[in-house]
């Protein structure tokens, strides 16, 4: 197992290019289901999320290989239509090929899905869909057994909005008969370009880019090429990174616009920020000000940033909040930053952060994907070496973060270790 050894009081400046949008190669992996034939993915981030999803296809009769950044993929001898608890526990996305199984062969036998070790993601919205669509659900021995001898386009407001949902409820949707009109659909660019991937195939769908989206079922799709978008994620995390040590960082191959509302906060917090085209450049002279942050559905503030605000505010001098209102408690990295010398405090969803404390160095533990790329985060701003453990949480998510980081100046090292 790996850890980063991370020294901090490094002023973080250069350039790098951002890598594809993990989120989104795992809502279009599956999406290949909908049509036999052959695809090439590219810009295809080189994570094990992605490792695993492709596992999971192969065990379905597919073919994936990942080359560099380059994803091939076979679905002409797919002919399996169970997804094993060996895989999807691995990963929480696994649910996603169970509307194109439906779809293509009116039947999936999908494991209830695992993950982040945080908080509840209920599937309800999943299953409702599907039923909506004409499908039979059961559910026995910790796995999702459908059928339908054909879907059948439907009417379906989704309660909450949820990526995962409208994504799956896209995929069956394509091939079912008739028009399907789902409202309060997400509107998270991963599934805008899950879209558009389903419309190249040959899909109808009107209304992309909206909350009410319109799909036209169609008898059959055809495989094509396509370029993952980039990931926001990843970009504003390195943002954030470059602010909080007073830094200077130019940002290659991203997408500004899915980043507005980030951008917008880490001005008001004293970050001097120029875009052109694909590329933004960020700049922080002074103390960074605090700011209260609170996530919401996109176009607003991503709670997968949550943990990485947290971290940033710790190097503010002044009180700010951060409020998760997505998944209330997704805040197991707090107190890991508290063994640093963070003043944090929980209140329910609310992490009330007192910055400008002086920072140590310390061992911490990772818990999750985002939560882990705060410790690291915070190291970069702590007094002398932090560990971070468990960092196969971040492989999950972050490609190749050492590097990036030190082509930016930064020192962190992965190393071999017996702890977990």
């Amino acid at each position: 197992m790996d850890k980063f050894v991370v020294s901090g009081g490094k002023r973080l400046k250069g350039s790098i290019s951002v890598s594809g949008s993990k989120n989104g190669v795992l809502a279009i992996i599956p999406a290949t289901i909908l049509a036999t034939g052959v695809y090439h993915i590219t810009n295809t981030p080189n994570l094990r999320d992605v490792w695993t999803m492709s596992q999971l296809m192969n065990s379905m009769g597919a073919f994936c290989e990942l080359n560099e950044n380059s994803l091939f993929i076979d679905t002409r001898e797919l002919n399996k239509f169970e997804a094993p608890y060996e895989l999807v526990k691995k990963m929480r996305a696994s649910i996603y090929v169970l509307g194109p199984l439906l779809a293509r062969f009116g039947e999936a036998k999908v494991s209830l899905p695992g993950g982040c070790a945080w908080g509840p993601r209920p599937v309800d919205l999943h299953l409702k869909g599907m039923e909506k669509l004409g499908a039979e659900i059961t559910i026995e021995n910790g796995f999702i057994n459908a059928k339908a001898k054909k879907l059948k386009g439907a009417r379906f407001h989704f309660d909450v909005s949820s990526v995962g949902a409208t994504g799956n409820m896209l995929m069956a949707a394509v091939l079912a008969e008739g028009t399907t009109l789902l409202t309060n659909a997400a509107l998270e660019p991963e599934i805008t370009a899950l879209a558009r991937f389903l419309v190249k195939m040959g899909a109808k769908i009107e209304g992309i880019g909206t909350t009410e989206l319109e799909i036209q079922g169609v008898t059959s799709l055809n495989a094509v090429d396509e370029v993952a978008i980039p990931d926001r994620i990843e970009a504003a995390t390195f943002l954030i990174a470059a602010a909080m040590t007073k830094g200077e960082i130019e940002l290659k191959n991203v997408n500004p616009y899915h980043l507005s509302s980030v951008l917008a906060k880490l001005e008001d917090s004293g970050s001097e920020i120029d875009v052109n085209g694909d590329t933004i450049y960020l700049k922080q002279d002074e103390d960074p000000k605090p700011i209260d942050f609170t996530t919401s559905v996109y176009p607003g503030l991503p709670t997968d940033l949550q943990a990485q605000w947290v971290a940033y505010m710790m190097a503010t001098k002044g009180m700010s909040k951060v409020t998760d209102t997505i998944y209330t408690d997704r805040f197991k990295h707090i107190p890991e930053l508290q063994r640093l010398g963070a003043d944090i405090k929980m209140v329910d969803n609310v992490a009330i952060i007192n910055g400008g404390k002086s920072l140590s160095g310390a061992t911490l533990m990772s818990s999750d994907l985002r939560g882990s790329v705060a410790l690291v985060l915070a190291g970069l701003i702590s007094e002398g070496s932090t560990e971070v453990l468990r960092i196969y949480h971040l492989d999950r998510g972050y490609e190749k973060i050492e590097d990036k980081f030190a082509k930016l100046g930064a020192t962190i090292k992965r190393v071999k270790t017996e702890l977990i």
